[in-house]
Order: C-alpha cells, then sequence, then structure tokens
C-alpha cells in the first residue's frame, strides 16, 4: 500500500464559523493503482489533496486522521521532514499550471530548482534530466523549450512541463489535481495518454482529483466519489458505472451531456446547491437534493457501508442494481 488515509478531517477557522472542507475522509491507493477522487467543486477533493502533502495554508489545519505514506505516518510532521517528501516520493500537479509555473523563470531555472532542493548533482547533471523528463512528457526541441518562459507555451504544454517537473524524481506517489482543466480534447487526450504512459512504465500510483467522470472512466483503476467533505462511495470504475449505488452518484453519471440520452428532456441536473460545510449534520449531507429521503436521511448520519453491489456506499436507501444501470456511453475511452 502507497497511500491510506484514515479519518481525515481538515477545518478552515473563518470569522462566519468552522468550515468542514474535509469530514472524516478514508482512502487507500495501492501500488501502480490509479485512484479517481471524484465530485462537484465545493465537495472537498482539493483540500483533501492537499492535506496529504501538508500544504493547507490557515486559517485552516489538520485536526483530526491518519495519513500513512509508504507505511510512514506524515499527520503531525514538520515542515522540514514534509519537504523531504514532497516532490521527491510523492508530487503534485496542481489545477492551473500558469499560477504554478513562475512566469519570470525560465523553464530549465525552474526545473534545476526542484531537483537540486532534493539532491547534490551539478547544474550539467540537473539540465540534462530536466531535458530528458520534457522528451518523457513528449515536447519536441526540449533544449530549445529549456529556455523558454511559461508564457511562451501553450496551455496544453504548460500541462505537460509541469508534469515533467512532478516526474523529475519518480516519485511513487502523484497526486493530479484537476490535470485537464480548461484543456480542449485532443490536447486532454494526449495529456491523459503521457499520464498512462508514465504509470505503466514506472509503477507509479496515481492519485485523479477531478470533476470529469469521462476522464475517471479513461484511466482510473477504482473511484472515491466524494460530497460535501465526506466519501459516499467507493467501487472498482467499472463496477461504480454499470452498477453505482449512492443517488448522489446517479446524479453526476445523469448530468454527462450525452445527444442520445438528452435529446428529449435537454441536460439533466442535480437539483440545489453543495452545502457551504460550516456546519456538519449528524445527518445525511445529501438529503435536501435527494428525491429519495425521508426523516432517517435527515436526522440520522449513515456510514459507509457494503451496498446492494457489494462496494462502499454512504445511503440509507441505496440504488439496487437494476434501477443504477445508465447507457453505456460515458466510458467508451476506458482502456
Amino acid at each position: 500500500m502507497v497511500l491510506a488515509v484514515e479519518g481525515l478531517k481538515v477545518h478552515f477557522f473563518t470569522r462566519a464559523g468552522v468550515v468542514k472542507a474535509v469530514d472524516g475522509v478514508s482512502f487507500s491507493v495501492g501500488r501502480g493503482e490509479v485512484l479517481g477522487l471524484v465530485g462537484e467543486s465545493g465537495s472537498g477533493k482539493t483540500v483533501t489533496g492537499l492535506a496529504l502533502l501538508g500544504l493547507v495554508d490557515p486559517p485552516g489545519r489538520i485536526v483530526e486522521g491518519s495519513i500513512k505514506f509508504q507505511g510512514e505516518e506524515l499527520t503531525g510532521r514538520s515542515e522540514q521532514e514534509l519537504r523531504a517528501v514532497r516532490g521527491r516520493r510523492a508530487a503534485m500537479i496542481f489545477q492551473d499550471p500558469m499560477m504554478t509555473l513562475n512566469p519570470v523563470l525560465r523553464v530549465d531555472t525552474q526545473m534545476i530548482e526542484a531537483i537540486t532542493a532534493h539532491e547534490r548533482v551539478s547544474q550539467a547533471a540537473a539540465r540534462a534530466r530536466a531535458r530528458d523528463a520534457l522528451v518523457l512528457v513528449g515536447i519536441a526541441s526540449p533544449e530549445e523549450r529549456l529556455n523558454a518562459y511559461p508564457h511562451q507555451f501553450s496551455g496544453g504544454m504548460r500541462q505537460r512541463v509541469a508534469i515533467a517537473i512532478a516526474l523529475l524524481h519518480r516519485p511513487a506517489l502523484l497526486i493530479a489535481d484537476e490535470p485537464t482543466t480548461a484543456l480542449d480534447v485532443t490536447i486532454q487526450s494526449q495529456v491523459l495518454d503521457v499520464l498512462r504512459r508514465l504509470q505503466e512504465a514506472a509503477g507509479m500510483s496515481i492519485l485523479l482529483i477531478t470533476h470529469d467522470l469521462g476522464v475517471v472512466a479513461d484511466i482510473a483503476d477504482r473511484v472515491v466519489v466524494m460530497y460535501a467533505g465526506r466519501v459516499i462511495e467507493q467501487a472498482p470504475t467499472e463496477q461504480l458505472f454499470a452498477h453505482h449505488g449512492h443517488h448522489y452518484t446517479h446524479g453526476l453519471l445523469d448530468a454527462v451531456p450525452n445527444p442520445a440520452r438528452h435529446a428529449e428532456g435537454g441536460l439533466r441536473e442535480i437539483p440545489g446547491r453543495v452545502p457551504t460545510m460550516r456546519s456538519s449534520p449528524d445527518a445525511c449531507t445529501f438529503a435536501d437534493r435527494c428525491g429519495s429521503a425521508d426523516d432517517t436521511c435527515r436526522t440520522a448520519r449513515p456510514e459507509l457501508a457494503p451496498g446492494p453491489a457489494g462496494h462502499l456506499v454512504r445511503c440509507w436507501h441505496p440504488l439496487q442494481p437494476a434501477n443504477a444501470v445508465l447507457p453505456a456511453d460515458i466510458g467508451d475511452g476506458r482502456r
């Protein structure tokens, strides 16, 4: 097991109150596995990813839970100890590479600094490794590109540079936070191909944070669905798409645009909004948006337990397998 998260809670202490952004999240990532972490914006996915590497800024902090990486407990570690893990053994690709790449520094400067921060190597050796990393992610003319600035790259190329930096030390775990956001379909496919090839070649584990179920279908082995800071369903990818148990998961899948499915009634959406998470009720957080909710859902908190299809579901009235099937049009790209 590369990563084991148990009962993780991340709270933000604001003037308006305590925001429970992550509320008792548990999951694991095996060696060489791609785990998809999905949910709407505001469900706590990105905060979970940041917490794993100790990157949650004040007023947020981890208040409870365990994060074990390669058998070592990371919660409670000092900043210096965490820096030894970040970048070298576990790396993260952030949502917007233009925000993470320094616009006033050339690409070679940024890549060489990422190498020398963890290893004592010569500038020439570090530059050679940076060049090889650009080749690895499919960037042509790497020597020329090393001398370029981030603004001289397209969005897809900047994302490749961000991936190359994350892979400089061949980490055991790569946390990819919305790696295909704002990219067109062609570039999105190329970025996913890069991640898939690198994962298969190096046996690297990937935690893929995304709201795009098409991306999950294409690359993930298992899926964890989050809602309002909690895990509400866990299943192997194919099983989740074919026989999901939670009404929220069904709504996410049903909202994916498809001409054949939506020709008559237009696009479908989940009614209501994700709660603010300033309070975490001892009840089902999806009850106000669920057409099947009853008094039990609004007054008692369900636990994550095996559902009708066998995988884990947090729901008082999970969907039966026969009622959870949607047309198999989302996962056509499944490898």
